[in-house]
């Protein structure tokens, strides 16, 4: 598969790639698709326990590994999935909370669903998402 290119962005992608074999981000042409992203640090990996702190930094985790793969952000995603782990009011809030912050100038398109386990014990929600972005 040379004709794709995967990333992992320095601290817990790296991390990640090494501990889990998965990589936070693949270019395919003119589209980069990320993994799921939880609301750790991305430096340290730490998991803070509230849930709309988690998912703002799920949303930072998201740009960040939009930028390492060479794209722009969210300025660029066009398809956002979110796993909750509970799905509530509080999580469906801070998630647009988020919407209108960082994509201000477009509507992506969004599936929400409740699960009942994520990656680490101490995650309460990932994001993926599908950006469209300039051919190389």
């Amino acid at each position: 598969m040379s004709h794709l290119n995967y990333y992992a962005y320095n601290g817990v992608g790296e991390r990640n790639r090494a501990q889990f074999w998965y990589s936070q981000a693949v270019r395919v042409a003119d589209r980069i698709e990320c993994s799921g992203q939880g609301g750790w640090d991305p430096i340290t990996g730490v998991i803070n326990p509230e849930i709309n702190a988690q998912i703002d930094q799920a949303f930072a985790n998201v740009d960040r590994a939009l930028k390492d793969a060479g794209g722009k952000g969210w300025s660029q995603v066009y398809r956002v999935n979110s796993y909750h782990l509970p799905l509530n009011n509080e999580a469906i809030a801070a998630v647009v909370r988020n919407f209108q912050k960082w994509t201000p100038e477009h509507h992506p398109i969004w599936t929400c669903v409740g699960v009942t386990r994520l990656g680490e014990d101490e995650m309460r929600v990932e994001i993926e998402v599908v950006a469209q972005v300039e051919d190389a």
